[in-house]
């Protein structure tokens, strides 16, 4: 967004802040620019000692601001800009940490979103690692609380279909 850098400058009220810049494996150009050129230019540190903000009209020293991003995957950040980056890659979370995760959050979350009690609904740790081994692939956990999600939905479906007060198990 044209400006935005200087403006979470002006927000954090300091000229040395820390800048993230989430998800940077999918800015790409379209009709309206390529902002991984202005990102190549502030992330210099060769260059940003002058960053020009085209937009707002103003030269401001970008040389205190440390600037972190994130990404998925390395394969889509512009060569160029990714030579500018220290990379440091994070092991995703391990099967058991996973299933805990879902076990104490996810699936609370899940059931109190969809109106199920656990009356209604028990996953057991057996099933939920079926479920994280074969139905999730990734690192993170947005897919098994798809998944969570997805039992949670079925169970509240099935509640308004049958009779009241019996309980789902999966196991």
């Amino acid at each position: 967004m044209p400006g935005r850098i200087i403006q979470a400058v002006q927000q954090a009220g300091t000229n040395n802040p820390l800048i993230m810049l989430d998800e940077i494996d999918k800015v790409g150009a379209d009709f309206r620019g390529d902002p991984s050129s202005a990102l190549l230019e502030v992330l210099d540190p060769e260059q940003n000692n002058s960053f020009r903000d085209n937009y707002l009209g103003v030269t401001f020293d970008l040389s205190n601001v440390i600037f972190m991003t994130t990404a998925n995957v390395l394969d889509t950040i512009q060569p160029a800009l990714r030579d500018r980056m220290e990379v440091i890659r994070l092991a995703g979370y391990t099967e058991e940490e996973k299933r805990e995760i879902a076990m104490r959050h996810l699936l609370p979350k899940q059931m109190d979103e969809n109106g199920i009690t656990s009356r209604e609904l028990n996953i057991s740790k057996t099933a939920l690692t079926t479920i994280i081994q074969q139905y999730t692939q990734e690192a993170g956990l947005r897919q098994l609380e798809r998944e969570i999600g997805r039992i949670c939905r079925k169970v509240a479906r099935e509640n308004c279909r049958g009779p009241q007060g019996y309980s789902q198990s999966v196991a």
